[in-house]
């Protein structure tokens, strides 16, 4: 956290750029934010050694891929040992189909984002993640009828 008290005006700009369009090349980036391209490359190279850049990416179009189903799944655990917390995150993160999950507070233990090619995958992922698990006291699904904002964008001023 006390990187971003380190950023400086350029910095922020850069991470805004990049968060749009991380294909631009440190030349195109320099003339959008007003510094030179080894500026830029210097200040990228800061970026990403400082852990405020931590992974560069494709984001895929899921419909043009027939991979289009998108369910929000809503999960509760029996017990909510260390040991049981951690070995449902570690089977989440290895697992494809779970695109984003999150350990929270409230009604439930985890909220996850799944994709899956129909709702038949969806059923047999269910039986493979879910009721196998003797630790899941149950989960509830919500599928998606439309993407209308897909983003992981942080807001930088």
């Amino acid at each position: 956290m006390h990187n971003l008290f380190s950023m400086d005006i350029f910095d922020k700009k850069i991470l805004n750029e990049l968060q749009q369009n991380n294909r631009l090349s440190t030349h195109e980036l320099g003339n959008k934010i007003g510094l030179s391209a080894t500026a830029c490359q210097r200040r990228l190279n800061k970026l990403r050694k400082s852990k405020l850049i931590i992974k560069e990416v494709a984001v895929l179009n899921g419909a043009e891929l027939n991979n289009y189903v998108t369910i929000i799944v809503n999960i509760v655990i029996k017990q909510g040992r260390a040991d049981n917390v951690e070995g449902f995150k570690k089977r989440m993160l290895a697992n494809p189909h779970v695109q984003q999950c999150f350990y929270v507070a409230g009604d439930g233990d985890f909220v996850l984002i799944i994709t899956a090619k129909s709702m038949l995958d969806y059923e047999k992922l269910t039986q493979k993640l879910f009721f196998c698990d003797d630790n899941i006291q149950k989960f509830h699904s919500t599928v998606v009828m439309e993407n209308v904002k897909v983003g992981l964008n942080i807001p930088i001023d």
